[in-house]
């Protein structure tokens, strides 16, 4: 996608399967937005080959857009209407449209269905969006930046709305900039940088995180130093300050295997350990950190 002569989207391949939930992530300006509304049928590529649901975006009429839904990043409720009205008018707009109450229990909405949207908090609105995207019963459904702004526990219960689109056997499209809303629901994720995608895969397995080297912190027991400490954990330290110790390793049981032998030998506690792997916000920063910086 080009507009003059700067190049939003440079040739990307990705391919979403039927039925799972594909992350899409990048930082603003990465080309995500531009991406996403190409494939919605939204804006009109300037090169390159789309098929969604088996046919270009491009050309899509009635029929073709009764089959995805979108929810958008920001939108408006209908005015003096409730929940309930607001879905009974979009399900007119579809051939085979979902039941009004079932779409309002499937975003727990159920207790808000007489209330005037306009009157419904963030959270709850954007329950509502969902499900006005979901009352066309479509096969397909974009969520661009589902839950922003909203509170941990709004945070979790949207989760398991999403999750629950899955057990119907619904594909969803997912951007959010939220790395753990995106562990936690993609089956895939795909990473786009200046217009590029840079990396793809399992949320486990992006960019080889799988084999990425672990951090091992500890605090020396009392009385000890790093020079008493196994030669198997000796030769993975990266760094000490004080009593602090911090250990790299690809193969975690070789170092803690002799370490907490040590310690038990000592008769000493080592209470504050702490193992972890890069998370996937790690690897994001990463990717796109090395990408920016590979273009200065």
């Amino acid at each position: 996608m080009r507009y003059g002569s700067f190049e939003a989207v440079r040739g990307i391949d990705l391919h979403v399967r039927r039925g799972e939930v594909f992350a899409f992530l990048g930082p603003n300006g990465a080309g995500k937005t531009t991406t996403v509304e190409i494939l919605e049928g939204y804006r009109q590529r300037t090169a390159g080959e789309v098929t969604v649901l088996g046919q270009d975006p491009r050309r899509g009429g009635p029929s073709w857009r009764a089959r995805i839904g979108v929810v958008l990043q920001e939108s408006e409720p209908e005015r003096d209407l409730t929940a309930s009205e607001c879905l009974q008018l979009y399900a007119g707009y579809y051939p085979s449209p979902r039941d009004v109450e079932e779409t309002l229990a499937m975003v727990g909405l159920s207790d808000k269905a007489g209330s005037i949207a306009t009157r419904l908090s963030g959270g709850q609105r954007r329950r509502l969006d969902v499900a006005l995207a979901l009352i066309g019963n479509p096969e397909l459904v974009f969520l661009d930046e589902p839950t922003t702004g909203f509170d941990p526990s709004a945070r979790r219960a949207a989760w398991d709305m999403i999750s629950g689109l899955r057990a119907l056997g619904v594909t969803v499209f997912l951007t959010t900039h939220y790395m753990d809303e995106a562990e936690h629901l993609a089956d895939r994720v795909a990473v786009i940088a200046e217009g590029r995608i840079v990396a793809e895969g399992t949320p486990a397995t992006l960019a080889g995180r799988q084999h990425a080297a672990a951090e091992i912190r500890f605090s020396l027991p009392a009385g000890a130093s790093a020079d008493e400490l196994p030669e198997a954990v000796r030769s993975a330290l990266a760094e000490t300050d004080g009593d602090r110790v911090l250990a790299r390793a690809s193969n975690t049981v070789a170092v803690l295997g002799p370490l907490i032998r040590w310690a038990e030998d000592r008769g000493a506690d080592l209470a504050d350990l702490d193992v972890r792997r890069p998370s996937l916000e790690d690897i994001y920063l990463s990717l796109t950190d090395e990408k920016v910086e590979g273009s200065r």
